[in-house]
């Protein structure tokens, strides 16, 4: 049974990877009912409780190179909320789905197409990784030490920041709307345009004339003393982000910093030297002695938590942040509901395990 505040909204996901199947997670997590359509005869992986992305759907086989299946598609998409394809542009129109065939079928779709650089423009037709398109944003750019390459900060900001999320809140946007005008539409998630989006308070700052184009040389990147990560005398790492004024107090406080030149936070000109400093400080005590003197505390204070660490702290642990689902430790439906709160609904599903399930579910002959 589903749970959540989608309960009630169907979703037709075709296959793909990363983003797309993320946002079918998100959606499914807070009760849609997304159905998955998967190649037959073997275009996809077998589940196993791993596939994390993967799970909450049911997933049908069709082999749309057949008629017979794109009509099964079609009917499937009839009685849909919304869609999610990531496709190249012009594969789904190929096939004989693209937007104009299924708004006439579905005149209240929510029509959702994800790509990297979107549906129009000078390299919507290229290949491409997320690395590539928040390169083109600036925010890649704008992420690394001083003096030093960029670096690859996991495909968050452009496969699922820019990407699935967005995508995420255009369907329900799109759907939201075709509610009160009865009239769907297409939403063309870019992870450029996405990624872009998010870097919207760095653009206003650069505007503002607070923000250089050097890496490691403003307050959020890295060059201000107060917020960054330390290593500690065991070889792990703090995060200290002490901003305001009455938190950079504390953290003097704590830390024993009694340098005179602590006192002018904001005075650029001394973050470098007031970095070496406070970073000969922290390396005097393991990340466990620095959390029983700081964490909790206004200082604005973590310690870096390994991925096998962070399930077992105990304000992860005490929020439910991660569940142990089918014997894999993941993260929990995210946001929460105070009425309909979202569940997992199900293990990841092998292409094509519910394809009778659903055509009976849907009243599709």
């Amino acid at each position: 049974m589903a749970s959540g505040p989608l309960d009630g909204i169907r979703i037709v996901e075709f296959q793909g990877i990363g983003p797309g199947p993320f946002c079918g997670m998100l959606l499914s997590d807070l009760g849609a009912d997304v159905i998955r359509i998967d190649r037959a005869g073997g275009g996809g992986r077998a589940a196993t409780p791993a596939n994390v992305e993967s799970r909450g759907r049911r997933s049908i086989a069709l082999d749309l190179k057949n008629p017979d299946d794109v009509e099964k598609a079609l009917k499937l998409i009839e009685k849909a909320d919304g869609l999610i394809e990531g496709f190249r542009p012009g594969v789904m129109e190929r096939l004989g789905l693209g937007p104009d065939v299924a708004l006439e079928r579905n005149p209240k779709l929510a029509y959702g197409r994800m790509t990297g650089w979107g549906q129009t423009g000078t390299l919507a037709h290229a290949a491409g990784h997320d690395l590539n398109y928040i390169a083109l944003t600036g925010a890649l750019g704008a992420m690394g030490r001083k003096g030093e390459a960029p670096y690859p900060p996991l495909n968050l900001i452009g496969d699922y920041g820019g990407g699935a999320l967005y995508l995420a809140f255009g369907l329900l946007a799109a759907i939201l709307s075709a509610k009160s005008t009865g009239e769907g539409q297409v939403i063309d998630v870019a992870m450029t345009d996405g990624a872009a989006s998010l870097a919207s308070m760095f653009y206003g700052m650069r505007a503002m004339g607070v923000w250089s184009d050097e890496r490691q040389d403003n307050l959020l990147d890295g060059g201000a003393h107060f917020y960054d990560c330390y290593e500690t005398s065991d070889g792990k790492y703090v995060s200290i982000g002490s901003i305001e004024p009455q938190f950079y107090a504390l953290l003097l406080e704590k830390a024993g910093l009694t340098d005179p030149d602590f006192k002018s936070q904001m005075d650029r000109k001394k973050w470098p030297e007031l970095k070496e400093k406070i970073a000969a400080v922290m390396k005097t005590k393991s990340r466990d002695e620095w959390c029983e003197i700081m964490e909790g505390t206004d200082v604005c204070f973590a310690p870096v938590l390994s991925m096998a660490e962070a399930p077992d702290h105990p304000h992860n642990v005490a929020r439910k942040t991660f569940v142990d689902y089918e014997g894999v430790t993941q993260p929990a439906p995210a946001p929460r509901f105070s009425k309909t709160p979202g569940a997992i609904q199900r293990a990841p599903a092998s292409p094509g395990a519910h394809t009778d399930e659903i055509l009976k579910d849907w009243n599709i002959s």
